[in-house]
């Protein structure tokens, strides 16, 4: 069988970075879980903080996901370590896929867990030390009022590998009944595959 991904990604498959195993073994500031085991991807993320600088001292995750999934989280566990909390915040799948050396375009979405993990654990942050101010809230805009379908759920559906307006209508049943969504839906199918992709 031919391994069709990078040599970066198999090193970080097979010897993954920073991967939690004890609660005991590592003092955490916040953490975060993300995902959803009955699905087949979930993740969990912790995060160690300077609390003078606001900067990841240290992190460890664990994840049941596939090579893509556990390569990128691996990637981002040592890119995140003396980013501050912003900088770390704005971290995008497709700047794990470039610092793994690229991943097949099907595999793309396993690489959005962790980042998403990881924003999600640095909210738990800020919540857990009283700056819920410095939380960053998404506002959802409902794109097919027929389903109720909204921005952020094509966003998922893209970073899950949702490419064409069919494939989207499969992830989110958007434009099922009148169909006036349509072309607002495949303007944001575009935006979000340029931006992630």
């Amino acid at each position: 069988m031919e391994w069709v991904y990078s040599e970066e990604v198999k090193d970080h498959f097979i010897n993954p970075r920073n991967v939690f195993i004890d609660e005991g073994a590592f003092d955490y500031d916040a953490k975060s879980v993300v995902g959803n085991i009955k699905c087949g991807d979930e993740m969990a993320f912790y995060i160690k903080v300077d609390k003078n600088k606001n900067t990841i001292l240290d992190c460890r995750w664990k994840t049941y996901g596939c090579a893509s999934a556990i390569a990128s989280t691996s990637v981002l566990s040592e890119k995140v370590k003396g980013m501050t909390l912003d900088e770390a915040y704005d971290i995008s799948p497709r700047d794990l896929a470039k610092d793994l050396g690229g991943l097949p375009e099907h595999k793309i979405h396993c690489s959005v867990l962790g980042d998403k993990a990881l924003r999600a654990a640095i909210d738990n942050y800020y919540e857990r030390n009283g700056m819920s101010g410095k939380i960053r809230k998404e506002k959802a805009k409902v794109i097919c009022k027929c389903m109720n379908v909204t921005d952020q759920e094509i966003e998922n559906a893209v970073t899950e590998g949702a490419n064409t307006y069919l494939e989207l209508q499969e992830h989110t049943k958007l434009g099922a009944v009148c169909g006036q969504c349509k072309e607002e839906a495949i303007k944001l199918l575009e935006k979000y595959r340029k931006e992630h992709f």
